[in-house]
C-alpha cells in the first residue's frame, strides 16, 4: 500500500514509512544505491559520538503526531522521535522494533506481539502494551483525522494480554496485517486523558512538543524555519552517534544548493540538473557523496474526477496521448528516471510492465476528444457546449522538477487545443487548502510507495474523504473488488494475478496520467561515515552514521 502520501520532494527517507503497508513475507527490491566515493573514507576516523547533521527540506512538517499527517517530512521526523512495533531492515525484511518477537497463529488470523522490556518514553515512563492498545483505539476512532485507519479496522479483537504482550485477531486473512503495526506507537499516559475528553489531539502539546520513544528527542520546531532533535542517550538500541539533527526548511532548491556548497547543509536531495551539471567538479565530490537509485515513488498528473470534464476516460486517455513522457524524462529529469505505466515501482514482484500504454500521439488525442464532443473554436481552443476546454494544474512550491513538468504538459496540451494554466502553491497551503478540500482541477504530485501491493487507501471508492488519500475521487467497482481480494490471501501467485489485473484496469482507465519513476538523488557530507547503500536506500541505519572526531564541526 502506498503509505507515504504526497510529498514536496523526494530525498532519501530515514526508514521505510510502513503505515499499514506491506506483507508478512519479506520482499526484495532492486534499489541498491550507487555512490561516488571521493572525500574522506571510513578510515578517516573511528566511530565517535557528537556533532550535528543539518538536513534541508523544501517543505515544513504539518505536525508531530505522524499518525494523523500525510506528508513525508512529518513522517521522516516522526520516525526518529517515535518507535514502531515492527519495521523493515536494509533488505526490506520484516524485523521487530518495540516488538522483540511475534507469533502468528496457524490459521493466520491472530498475531501475538511480545514487547521488549525496559523501553522508556523520553519522559522516563516505560513503554508497554497499553501504549500499543491506546494507539490502536485512537486509530480506529471515527473522529481521528487519519488516512491510515483502514488496516486497523480489519482487527476483530485486540487485547492487552499482559504488560508486555499484545494480541490482535482478524475476521479474515489479512495479508498486510503484520506490517500495519509499523505504525508509530503513541504515549497513552500523555494522550489518553485528552482523547477521552474529546480533545482533537492536533491541538495538544504532543503535536508541537512530542514525547516519543525513538532514537531522537524533540528539542524545537520553528514553523517555516527548522526542526531540531537531539539523540536519545537511553535509546534501547543504543545511543545514536550523531548527537543532533537539524532540519532546515528551505523552500527553494537553488538556495539549498548554495547552502550545500557553503557547507551549511550536510544532507539534501539534489535536482537532476544539480546532479548532472553542478556537482561533477572535484571540490564538490570531495566535500559530498552522491547516491543514485530508483526511488520507491512515482510522479503523476491527477484529475479531479468530480469535474464532469474528466469523467469520460477518453478525455483522460487523450491527455495521456498528448504528453511525451520521454520528453519529460530527458528534458527535466535529464535521463534520471524511467516512464511510469502504473502505481508500482519496476522490480517489485507485483509490478506488471505489459499493460496498455498511451504513447505520444497528438492526432489520436484529438480524435478521442472529438469523440467526446470537443471541437476546435475560432481561436484553436477546444469547445463544448459553448465553453472552452481550459483548466489549471496545481503543484507545490519548491519542486522545480514538477513545475517544469507542468510547463511541458501545458505546451503539449495547448498543441491539441487545451488551455492550461499553472498555479504553484506553498506546500502546507497546497495540502490543507486545495488537496484536502478537493479545490483543484488537476494536480502534479508524487506518491511514495509502501512495501506491499495493497493500495486500498489510494484507490478504493470508500477512501475519498478530506483526510483520506483518494484525493482524485476515483470510483470503480471492479477495482474495489480486486483491492478487497488482494488483501485476503497470503498466496503470492494469487496476489500477483490480482494486482496485475488491478494495473490493467488503472492503465485503461487512466484516472491519472502515470508520468515517471524518478531516481532518488541524495547527497551527504563526506564527513559522515557509516552509510551503507542497500535495498532500503541509505537512511535505514541512521543511528549508526557517525562523524569522526577529527571531522566534527559543531559543539554540543
Amino acid at each position: 500500500m502506498a503509505r507515504t502520501a504526497t510529498s514536496p520532494e523526494a530525498p532519501s527517507r530515514r526508514r521505510a514509512i510502513l503505515l499499514a503497508a506491506a506483507v508478512l513475507a519479506a520482499v526484495s527490491l532492486a534499489a541498491c544505491g550507487r555512490s561516488d566515493t571521493a572525500g574522506p573514507s571510513a578510515d578517516a576516523g573511528s566511530p565517535a559520538y557528537g556533532d550535528t547533521l543539518v538536513e534541508a527540506s523544501i517543505g515544513d512538517i504539518s505536525g508531530l503526531i505522524p499518525n494523523i499527517t500525510s506528508d513525508s517530512s512529518s513522517h521522516e521526523i516522526g520516525s526518529l522521535i517515535y518507535s514502531n512495533l515492527v519495521r523493515t531492515n536494509k533488505d526490506l525484511e520484516v524485523e521487530g522494533e518495540l516488538a522483540e518477537r511475534w507469533d502468528v497463529s496457524r490459521d493466520e488470523l491472530t498475531i501475538t506481539f511480545h514487547l521488549r522490556r525496559g523501553v522508556k518514553w523520553h519522559d522516563g515512563e516505560e513503554v508497554t502494551s497499553e501504549d500499543v492498545d491506546f494507539t490502536y483505539r485512537y486509530m480506529i476512532d471515527p473522529k481521528t483525522p487519519t488516512a491510515y485507519a483502514e488496516s486497523f479496522r480489519q482487527v476483530r479483537r485486540a487485547e492487552v494480554v499482559d504488560r508486555y504482550t499484545y494480541r490482535v485477531t482478524y475476521d479474515k486473512p489479512y495479508s498486510p496485517g503484520l506490517l500495519s503495526w509499523g505504525i508509530w506507537i503513541l504515549p497513552r499516559h500523555i494522550l489518553e486523558p485528552a482523547w477521552k475528553a474529546g480533545v482533537d489531539l492536533r491541538t495538544t502539546q504532543q503535536n508541537r512538543r512530542p514525547v516519543g520513544s525513538g532514537a531522537y528527542r524533540f528539542v524545537e520546531w520553528k514553523t517555516g524555519e527548522k526542526v531540531v532533535l537531539e539523540s536519545n542517550h537511553d535509546y534501547f538500541e543504543g545511543r545514536p552517534y550523531i548527537n543532533r539533527v537539524v532540519y532546515r526548511i528551505i523552500p527553494d532548491p537553488s538556495t539549498i544548493f548554495l547552502e550545500l556548497k557553503a557547507k551549511n547543509i550536510d544532507m539534501a536531495g539534489l535536482t537532476p540538473i544539480q546532479f548532472r551539471r553542478q556537482t561533477e567538479y572535484p571540490a564538490f565530490q570531495k566535500a559530498f557523496h552522491r547516491y543514485q537509485y530508483l526511488a520507491n515513488a512515482y510522479a503523476y498528473l491527477g484529475f479531479n474526477l468530480l469535474d464532469p470534464r474528466f469523467q469520460d476516460r477518453r478525455v483522460r486517455q487523450a491527455i495521456a496521448h498528448a504528453i511525451d513522457k520521454q520528453e519529460i524524462i530527458d528534458g527535466v529529469l535529464l535521463g534520471l528516471g524511467r516512464p511510469a505505466v502504473g502505481p508500482y515501482k519496476p522490480g517489485t514482484w507485483w509490478y506488471k510492465a505489459d499493460v496498455k500504454t498511451f504513447p505520444f500521439d497528438p492526432e489520436r488525442a484529438k480524435a478521442l476528444l472529438a469523440e467526446v464532443g470537443w471541437k476546435p473554436g475560432s481561436d484553436g481552443i477546444l469547445e463544448k457546449d459553448g465553453k472552452p476546454f481550459s483548466f489549471t494544474i496545481r503543484t507545490n512550491q519548491g519542486n522545480l522538477v514538477r513545475q517544469q513538468t507542468a510547463e511541458i504538459i501545458q505546451r503539449r496540451l495547448k498543441a491539441i487545443g487545451i488551455d492550461v494554466k499553472i498555479h504553484v502553491v506553498e506546500w502546507a497551503a497546497f495540502l490543507n487548502t486545495f488537496i484536502r478540500k478537493k479545490d483543484f482541477e488537476a494536480i502534479i504530485l508524487g506518491w511514495g510507495l509502501g512495501l506491499d501491493p495493497d493500495q486500498f487507501d489510494i484507490w478504493h471508492s470508500s477512501k475519498t474523504g478530506s483526510e483520506e488519500l483518494n484525493h482524485i475521487s476515483y470510483k470503480n467497482p471492479k477495482v474495489d473488488e480486486l483491492l478487497e481480494a488482494g488483501r485476503r490471501t497470503f498466496d503470492r501467485m494469487k496476489r500477483k494475478a490480482i494486482y496485475g489485473a488491478l494495473q490493467e484496469i488503472l492503465a485503461e482507465d487512466q484516472p491519472l496520467v502515470f508520468l515517471y519513476v524518478p531516481d532518488a538523488l541524495p547527497v551527504v557530507s563526506s564527513r559522515v561515515q557509516g552509510i551503507e547503500p542497500a535495498a532500503a536506500g541509505i537512511s535505514y541505519n541512521f543511528i549508526k552514521w557517525y562523524i569522526p572526531a577529527s571531522l566534527q564541526r559543531y559543539q554540543r
